[in-house]
């Protein structure tokens, strides 16, 4: 097993894919965590595809050159987000509809625009990423988006949690509350971006969401719960990068997702939160159940 560790860590792109992982597993928790918390799993996912249309416009226009994914993306999320937001405010319909009609359109938009241009990129790339094949800009890009998210959350992170416990009174409170909800929704299309490089617009959402649901079954507080994350999360990363080198024909991607996944199942059902909580709670209340029916059968004895 060491033998095997060595001759992997001797290779300069599993080298570059640990460590960008390491960096985006500390980038991605704390957004995963509150994804979970405030019950917008699903916004994720749509906002993953979201993006897809300006990622695409920038890769026809400028190439696979990062800064203009990052711009294309950037403004295909945030615009997906403020006509959310706008629908909701204005219309009939509550942010879940509009979230999902306006990612509909544009996940069908951004592949058509990619099959219409002709582009020597398969499809297969922008959803699944390529981590094994990660280059020096997409390592910048993984590590400005850590550093900024980090910096946001040291400074949201209480009004985060306030209007997640309490939403009524933070709203009571709060002059502009839609700059935190739009604050955090700008930091989930910033990671989703670099993630983009590395797991694809498919992938990306489950680094977020699966360790993060995991964790909810171990953690009794914010804290535990983003700690959790960030173990579960690396641990994710670092088994699918390893599996991958000891299965050539193994993704990367979907191999660090699936560990993910198997961590989630694990926790469902031996974590104190999980399917355990349920059956220690059936063995309580059975004991007393049985008592009373002989306490009622003595009379009539």
């Amino acid at each position: 097993m060491f033998d095997i560790l060595n001759e992997m860590w001797g290779y300069a792109f599993m080298r570059r894919a640990f460590i960008a992982t390491t960096v985006l597993s500390a980038s991605v928790t704390p957004v995963g965590a509150f994804l979970v918390l405030r019950r917008l799993s699903l916004a994720g996912e749509a906002m993953a595809h979201a993006i897809t249309p300006g990622i695409v416009i920038g890769f026809v226009t400028a190439g696979l050159s990062v800064i203009s994914l990052l711009v294309g993306g950037l403004i295909a999320g945030v615009g997906v987000a403020i006509l959310t937001a706008l629908l909701a405010r204005k219309t009939i319909l509550r942010s879940d509809a509009s979230l999902a009609s306006l990612y509909l359109i544009a996940l069908a938009a951004g592949i058509f625009i990619l099959s219409a241009a002709g582009s020597a990129v398969p499809l297969k790339s922008f959803l699944f990423g390529s981590i094994l094949g990660i280059d020096d800009a997409s390592m910048l890009l993984v590590g400005c988006v850590a550093t900024v998210t980090l910096v946001l959350f040291a400074i949201l992170l209480r009004p985060l949690i306030v209007s997640t416990c309490d939403p009524v009174f933070f709203e009571a409170q709060t002059a502009r509350p839609w700059l935190v909800e739009q604050g955090f929704m700008l930091l989930l299309v910033l990671n989703l971006l670099a993630a983009f490089k590395t797991l694809g617009t498919l992938m990306a959402v489950g680094l977020m969401i699966l360790p993060a649901t995991a964790a909810r079954y171990w953690a009794k507080t914010i804290t535990q719960q983003l700690l959790l994350g960030f173990i579960f999360t690396l641990l994710s990363c670092w088994t699918g990068l390893t599996l991958s080198y000891v299965f050539p024909d193994t993704p990367s991607g979907p191999a660090i997702v699936l560990v993910a996944g198997g961590l989630f199942i694990f926790s469902a059902a031996f974590g104190p939160m999980g399917f355990a909580l349920r059956l220690r709670k059936s063995a309580v209340k059975s004991p007393p159940s049985l008592s009373s029916n002989r306490v009622k059968e003595r009379p009539q004895l």
